[in-house]
Formats: C-alpha cells, structure tokens, sequence
C-alpha cells in the first residue's frame, strides 16, 4: 500500500489529495475512482514517490461524472462529453460545462410500487389510469409493474386531470401537443446559445478570464427563460381567446 504524504488531512490542499482524501471530498469510492482513471474519463495522479496525488481538476471532474451519472447519462455518454475536453482542463472550464448540463428544472423523480402509487393517488388505480398519468408525462411505466413518478406536482395535477369531466385522451392529447412545440423551442433557443455565445467563447480560445462569468451568466439565464416561457404562452393563450371571442362576435 501506497505511503500518505506527510501532514494530516487538515493540512492538504485540493491539490495534494490521496486517492483515499479524495474519496471521502468527492463521495467516489476509491474502486471508482481507479476504474475512471482506467477508462480515461480522469488524467493519471502526480506522483510523489509511490503515492498518487489528485488536485482540484480531478474533484472537478469527479464531480462533473457524479452529475452526470446521477442525470442519468450512460458511461459511453459520459466517455464522449468529457472526450470533448482537455485531458487538463481546470475546475473552471468543468465548472462551466455542470452549468451547461444542469437541468433547467428539477427531475425530482422517485421509485413507486403500485401500491405506493395507490396510496399517493388515494385509491386504487385502474391499469387505464397508470397508462393516462403515463401519456400526462407523470410518470414512466416499468416492466415489473412500478412507476417512476416524475416529480410531486406533476402527478397531483394529473391525478386532478383524471378526476375532472374531460376525457383522458383530450389530455394526453394536449400534453403531446406541448410536447411537441416545447421540443422545438428548445432546440430553437439551444441553437441560438450555441452559436451566438459558446461558439464565439470557442472561437476566441475558451479564455480562462470568462469562463466564471460564463457559467454564472447561465445559470442565471435559466430560471429567466423557464419563466419567460411560462409567461409567453399564458400571453398567447389569452390573445387566441380575446381573438376568437372577437371572431365569433363579428360572425354573429
């Protein structure tokens, strides 16, 4: 076994941490750790003597993975994202692409059994039902009979959905209709931060001093363009009403 350098942990800074120290900073076991080395997603440990050394850019990237992983983004995916980095790419530069990766809202998703489901909705659910909550994007159906329900308020509003007079499939209809928009306004304003910021920030040879600025500029733009959003399409529902109640007037 490798010899720890001389100092207590109090004394080592993120850029002299054993593989044992960064562990327990980063929550990684010391077996993961080694098996991502392994596999190239984090550069090789400075060595002194026989011990391996690990700095701030390998907790960075440790704890880009962890984000990664916990998005749900596979080892191949998570291999080819950071294969788009420099192998010394500093706590900044890592920084900024957990802005980028970040979701724009909470995925607060959690495991159910049937039963749990049940006992959430307050009374037993018809398969019909799961399958409507499934079509409303409440929830994600698994083969064994659970569910992952995505997010509290989003299955209350759909059990709401279900107990109103509407049909389901006029709902399921409207949730593939925003869907369907919401997809494209995406890719629409993901094209637009790619090619009028990112691009330029590449171009320009990702200087160091903007790479800060950069990250908490976007994690500001965030909450700006889920509420903007919001609000556009509260605007644009109200002008189609006030624009076929004044259709149907001028008709009658």
């Amino acid at each position: 076994m490798s010899a720890a350098p001389t100092g207590s942990d109090d004394q080592l800074t993120d850029d002299q941490l054993t593989v044992d120290q960064l562990a327990d900073r980063t929550g990684v076991s010391v077996r993961t750790i080694r098996f991502y080395a392994g596999k190239g997603l984090i550069p090789a440990p400075r060595l002194r003597g026989r011990t391996g050394l690990y700095d701030a850019g390998h907790r960075a990237r440790l704890e880009l993975i962890s984000e990664l992983t916990a998005l749900g983004f596979t080892l191949a995916a998570i291999e080819k994202q950071l294969a788009r980095l420099p192998h010394d790419a500093g706590p900044e530069e890592l920084a900024l692409q957990r802005a980028l990766l970040t979701p724009w809202v909470p995925e607060d998703g959690e495991e159910l059994t049937r039963a749990d489901l049940d006992r959430r909705a307050g009374r037993p659910l018809s398969d019909t039902e799961v399958d409507a909550l499934a079509h409303l994007g409440a929830l994600a159906r698994h083969a064994d009979g659970a569910v992952r329900v995505r997010g509290a308020t989003a299955l209350t509003s759909a059990l709401e959905a279900l107990d109103s007079d509407l049909p389901p499939e006029l709902w399921a209809r409207s949730h593939a209709l925003i869907e369907q928009h919401m997809s494209a306004l995406a890719e629409d304003l993901m094209a637009l931060f790619q090619d009028e910021v990112l691009q330029p920030y590449r171009d320009r040879g990702r200087p160091a001093e903007e790479r800060s600025r950069l990250a908490a500029a976007l994690s500001r733009l965030k909450p700006i363009t889920v509420q903007g959003v919001v609000a556009a399409f509260g605007r644009a529902v109200n002008r189609t009403i006030r624009e076929r109640v004044g259709g149907n007037a001028r008709n009658g």
